[in-house]
């Protein structure tokens, strides 16, 4: 019997089998931010075991409040400095070389094809675009993972998607994903990952394939995986040329991830998306969606256009297209997060910046501080928010605030009319 992408990793990473349903596998990056490690860290401290595994494994960023707002959040950040420095962990991304984490590592080349990964924040599962398992964890897994270089799962069942048709103009992979959410429901796949696959994946970029992996989790998905081919090869190719010949002999070496054709799934779905139109939330929940259409002219407050969901090059663009020569609405709040200083220094070389700024956008540097409302545009009492984030939970983006998700065309056509918009109405 033949072995899913999944399964083929366990198997490759697999420490220990404690219990039949049990596993215990060999880590190969493990991510830390300034939210959820710093209490590992002092934990491990308290036990009088303050060690890394292995500090060329570990990667680790402040990037929800940055700079500092309080003292509380400058505590946070101290705590990762101080620790950084004492296990000479060199893969640490400070103020002014920060950005959302699961935009930085990925561009910073550290997630390849059949790589395990966890982090304490659960859009982990964002790096399983690469063909790489990547699980979000709680605290004590992640100290286990930090100390010991392992960590626990339960034997993998995937889910295979295979996505067909072709997409209309201005319909994008944030479409996509809240359209499978609403079909799946949050809870249609826990316990399982999510195998994107099908010619509308194979010819997504490798932001796009990003998009849709970082909200498997929206569906209760442990992850979300892309079989690893040519356009993850070019991606990483700046950091893997020394180690293969040639592109070819890369993704030669990627199918070895590729999922088996008698590979056994717990359950498989078919979603045609070319009839697909724009896609919204309503509500408090991220399989509560409609046809934009559905919820055009719904009063907004503030749009919000980044985080790790939807703040690389190519979302930026993307709403760049539908602001340009245009302002935004009156009593509406336009914010703009870069995910990454790299992405920054492009839109700015590509003059992007400049539309957003023109359009009456202020410009942030990356953060994820407003996805959670921690910083950086929270949301007061019965303020609503088109944004380009990834949950919608009642609270999100601030006590008694309203988010509505959607893709970054979207969100940019909102600012301009100052009410949810399909943007192919504002289309050049």
């Amino acid at each position: 019997m033949g072995q899913t992408i999944t399964e083929k990793i366990f198997a490759a990473h697999k420490r220990d089998t404690p219990a039949p349903d049990n596993m215990v596998l060999d880590l190969d990056v493990i991510m830390c931010h300034e939210i959820t490690t710093p209490i590992a860290i002092m934990d491990l401290v308290e036990k009088g075991m303050d060690r890394v595994c292995d500090p060329t494994k570990i990667k680790a960023v402040i990037d929800h409040v940055t700079p500092a707002k309080d003292s509380k959040t400058a505590t946070q950040a101290k705590i990762m400095r101080d620790w950084a420095a004492r296990h000479n962990i060199q893969d640490f991304f400070d103020i002014g070389q920060n950005g959302v984490c699961h935009a930085l590592f990925p561009e910073k080349g550290f997630i390849r094809p059949g790589y395990t990964v966890i982090m304490g924040d659960s859009h982990t599962c964002t790096h399983g675009a690469f063909g790489a398992f990547a699980a979000g964890v709680g605290t004590t897994d992640l100290e286990v993972g930090i100390l010991k270089g392992v960590c626990a799962f339960r034997a993998p069942q995937s889910l295979k998607i295979e996505v067909t048709g072709t997409l209309q103009p201005g319909v994008v992979a944030k479409d996509i994903i809240l359209h499978i959410i609403k079909q799946l429901t949050v809870n249609g796949a826990t316990d399982m990952v999510i195998e994107f696959c099908g010619p509308v994946i194979t010819a997504m970029n490798m932001s796009s394939r990003m998009t849709l992996c970082n909200m498997a989790v929206e569906a209760g998905a442990t992850s979300g995986v892309c079989l690893p081919d040519e356009v993850t090869a070019q991606y990483l190719w700046p950091f893997i040329k020394d180690e293969y010949d040639s592109i070819e002999a890369a993704i030669s070496d990627f199918s070895k991830w590729h999922s088996d054709a008698d590979a056994v799934y717990a359950k498989e779905l078919s979603v045609d998306v070319t009839d697909l139109s724009p896609q919204v939330t309503y509500g408090y929940r991220p399989d509560n969606v409609k046809d934009v259409a559905e919820l055009a002219g719904t009063k907004i407050d503030q749009v919000y256009i980044g985080s790790c969901t939807n703040g690389r090059i190519e979302d930026v663009r993307e709403a760049a297209a539908i602001l340009k020569g245009k302002v935004v609405a009156p009593g509406v709040r336009g914010i703009l997060t870069p995910a990454t200083p790299g992405i920054y220094s492009q839109a700015l070389e590509e003059g992007l910046i400049k539309i957003f700024m023109d359009s009456g956008f202020c410009v942030l540097n990356p953060t994820c501080g407003a996805c959670l409302g921690m910083s950086s545009g929270v949301l007061a009492e019965g303020e609503v928010c088109a944004s380009t984030t990834n949950r919608n939970f009642n609270g999100r983006m601030g006590k008694g605030g309203m988010v509505h998700l959607m893709s970054p065309a979207s969100a940019a056509a909102a600012a301009v009319t100052g009410v949810i918009t399909d943007p192919r109405q504002l289309s050049s």
